[in-house]
């Protein structure tokens, strides 16, 4: 993959960062001439795309856009920065296109780590259309929790991670996946809660609950319950929801999961309750920054970036 960040030499002789995807990004501003339309062609979100904008200006210590009532006007150090950027831009295309024909007999083999969530089903048709691009390409597919995902990260054991939200993304590069995972509780069909379309933290009082050992959800779900830990009866712990199931099916209590984690593990014996209030969270896949991959490995995050999930993957 062609470098994705770059080096740009400030005035005052500093060296300024800035990745080409955030070069694509004020182009696209500045082609449209409105930022939500903009995010529209980029198929991203609005603020995302304004945020993006304010770091660039922020990091450059000047401004290049001006809003006023008829519209984005570029200022004298906007004007310099587009030209600049445009050439930029233009020579990375034209060094992609020397090596896309040589990338069909890309080898190699790309770590990834993953959690349960519903995301896995993207990432999965993800893999998939790589695959048929480049069939010489292998991966390695791990199940782990976020935590241990994010560990192999840093240690150089895995590539790119598919985690849940909440995640630190200070030392990660992240592209959100459309789909939504919702909380709810796991219950034998025979529990007296079954029947119920919603939980509420007062359903639950008093029951054996298993809940998943990653603190941050840990914290999350006891701010939902409005409980301190020591007040609840907690038997078990999991980190893979494949075990919890299992102890859901003997009667050993109630476990707090992710509907699209159960999707994998679906039982005509057991039957998942959203929570209400609604408590919900969205996948990510993560890489590190600065970091250099692979050849196979760059160009699958590469792909990735591409990638229009707006309408689902095909």
């Amino acid at each position: 993959m062609i470098a994705n960040m770059l080096c740009l030499k400030h005035e005052h002789s500093e060296v300024i960062k800035v990745e080409l995807r955030t070069l694509r990004y004020f182009l696209s501003i500045v082609s449209e001439g409105n930022i939500t339309r903009a995010a529209d062609v980029l198929h991203i979100t609005q603020p995302t795309l304004s945020r993006q904008l304010a770091d660039l200006e922020r990091e450059l210590d000047t401004t290049l856009i001006l809003r006023g009532k008829k519209g984005l006007v570029l200022t004298e150090d906007g004007l310099l920065f587009r030209q600049r950027a445009e050439e930029i831009v233009e020579l990375a295309n034209r060094l992609e296109g020397q090596f896309a024909g040589k990338s069909e007999h890309m080898t190699g083999t790309v770590n990834i780590g993953a959690s349960e969530a519903v995301g896995s089903r993207t990432l999965a048709k993800i893999i998939r259309m790589f695959s048929e691009k480049y069939p010489l390409v292998q991966f390695h597919l791990y199940n782990e929790t976020a935590d241990y995902i994010q560990d192999r990260l840093d240690q150089g054991l895995a590539d790119v991670g598919l985690v849940l939200e909440p995640v630190n993304l200070d030392r990660y590069e992240s592209f959100l996946l459309p789909q939504e995972d919702v909380w709810g509780v796991l219950v034998r069909t025979d529990h007296p809660l079954a029947s119920k379309e919603r939980i509420t933290p007062e359903d639950i009082f008093g029951c054996p609950l298993i809940l998943p050992m990653r603190e941050k959800v840990r914290d999350a779900l006891f701010r939902w319950m409005g409980k301190e830990e020591k007040d609840l009866r907690i038997p078990l712990s999991y980190t893979l929801l494949s075990n919890a199931v299992l102890l859901v099916e003997e009667g050993m209590g109630c476990a707090f999961c992710l509907n699209g984690a159960l999707a994998a593990y679906s039982s005509p014996k057991l039957t998942f309750i959203p929570m209400d209030p609604k408590k919900a969270t969205r996948s990510l896949l993560i890489w590190k920054k600065n970091h250099l991959f692979s050849p196979a490995t760059s160009l699958f995050i590469q792909e990735i970036q591409r990638m229009d999930l707006s309408n689902g993957v095909k």
